[in-house]
């Protein structure tokens, strides 16, 4: 978008939460916002926002969001920083033959394999089937914490999970753990969502705000006016959480946004429309010096030619684009099903458009004129020192993408990934956590569940 035009869906967006405003369905919400300088509404729990406290909460949010690793790493997300990549929440686990339920034992493989692939920065979490769904939020932050180091991004399930999720903040330095929830549109904010913005607050956690107007069902089919939808509830998610915690970091999503299929009445998460609305979210991203966020997903059930096609065209744009943070790998069926080869596939995708992303720096040293000179005309420079010192750098290197003659190719590439995620979680027996910790999880895990029952 031109800046023109940024500006026009600001000032549509300042329009709306002015005009017509935000469901809140939270009594307790609406009346902090409305002490805070919000306006009521036509209903009871609807709110409006004046432009001036828009902008002003926005003002409060921290430009940059630090989102750590238990390995010590830091990813530091700003609006302009290289993007960071998450695995894909869902419900089902896909082995190349059939989809099942998932349980924890998959989580578990998810969160191990992820410890092992370069370009996957945090886990999200999952519905356990064999988990309590009251208890799934806390208990799947223990199972992954317990197998990796990777940044762990909570679901939550309910406000009582949220509070067991701020004690297990506690028990690691650090952003360790981070939480997100997405708006009902259109323009409307439920009541767990409020409670889980309320429970969280207070604790420093990070958390993703999502819009997610569906263009055509609870957005304008017009993207630019489904962008518009989405960035109210944003902006009000923004708003009601920097009232609560002023200064808490958060993330900007409109990448979540997606289209409806008119001719077969479903929703639509690997179109050109979704890479859009990712462009649309990194660049409002930076027009409020925000971290932004965006969501690569795939209609494909299978291990096939679409989901290559839909997820390398998601991760590529969306990275090229400089959304601060991706989640979606792994995944098939639009976020329902995971499967571990397709999360080493996504990896390499990944992999591929970080390399395309760093670009090749024009430097007296990357020029090497005196070695150009040295091997001078119709000399090699495969046998130069140069070459073995620096090839790694330059040079990206598949993990499972065939690079061979048809002679020697080692199979089909579903069937090459899924045995290298079965390579990777036999080789990978190292404790990921220490006894301590790994009690103390389980101390508010059990505490958690006698409570909620």
């Amino acid at each position: 978008m031109t800046s023109q035009e940024l500006e026009l869906l600001h000032e549509t967006t300042l329009r709306i939460l002015e005009e017509i405003g935000v469901r809140l369905e939270h009594d307790g919400i609406v009346e902090r916002m409305l002490a805070a300088g919000a306006k009521r509404g036509a209903g009871p729990q609807d709110v409006r926002f004046p432009r001036k406290m828009v902008e002003e909460h926005l003002e409060l949010a921290p430009s940059r969001v630090e989102l750590a690793r238990r390995d010590g790493t830091v990813d530091a997300l700003a609006s302009d920083s290289p993007s960071v990549f998450w695995t894909n929440p869902g419900m089902y686990i896909w082995n190349g033959r059939e989809r099942r339920e998932l349980k924890s034992a998959d989580l578990a493989a998810v969160a191990r394999l992820c410890d092992n692939l370069e370009s996957v920065q945090g886990v999200m979490g999952m519905a356990c089937h064999d988990v309590e769904p009251r208890h799934r939020d806390f208990t799947g932050v223990r199972i992954i914490a317990e197998n990796c180091r990777r940044h762990v991004r909570a679901l939550c399930f309910t406000p009582t999970g949220m509070e067991a999720l701020a004690e297990m903040k506690k028990v690691f330095p650090g952003n360790w753990l981070s939480v997100g929830f997405t708006a009902h549109g259109p323009l409307r904010w439920t009541n767990l969502a409020l409670a889980i913005f309320e429970k969280s607050a207070g604790s420093g956690i990070p958390v993703t705000i999502n819009g997610e107007p569906m263009a055509g069902v609870t957005g304008p089919v017009s993207l630019a006016g489904a962008m518009a939808v989405g960035n109210a509830e944003i902006l009000s998610g923004i708003v009601v959480n920097q009232v609560l915690e002023p200064g808490r970091p958060v993330i900007y999503n409109l990448g979540l946004a997606h289209t409806f299929d008119m001719k077969n009445a479903t929703a639509v998460t690997g179109g050109p429309e979704n890479a859009l609305f990712a462009m649309a979210s990194a660049e409002l991203g930076r027009f409020y010096r925000l971290p932004s966020s965006s969501w690569a997903s795939t209609e494909s059930v299978l291990d096939d030619g679409q989901a290559a096609m839909e997820m390398t065209f998601a991760i590529h744009t969306h990275s090229a684009a400089r959304s601060s943070l991706i989640w979606g790998l792994g995944q098939l069926e639009s976020e329902k099903t995971i499967s571990l080869a397709q999360l080493v596939i996504h990896d390499e995708i990944a992999g591929y458009s970080r390399r395309i992303q760093r670009g090749s720096a024009v430097t007296p040293e990357a020029l090497a004129y005196d070695l150009i000179k040295e091997v001078g005309i119709g000399g090699s420079y495969l046998e130069t020192e140069h070459t073995l010192e620096n090839f790694r750098e330059h040079l990206w290197e598949p993990k499972v993408s065939n690079r061979r003659a048809r002679e020697s190719c080692p199979g089909p590439l579903e069937e090459v990934a899924r045995a290298r995620a079965e390579e990777l979680l036999a080789a990978d027996r190292e404790e990921k956590i220490g006894a301590a910790e790994l009690g103390e999880l389980k101390r508010i895990e059990a505490a958690y569940r006698a409570r909620i029952g």
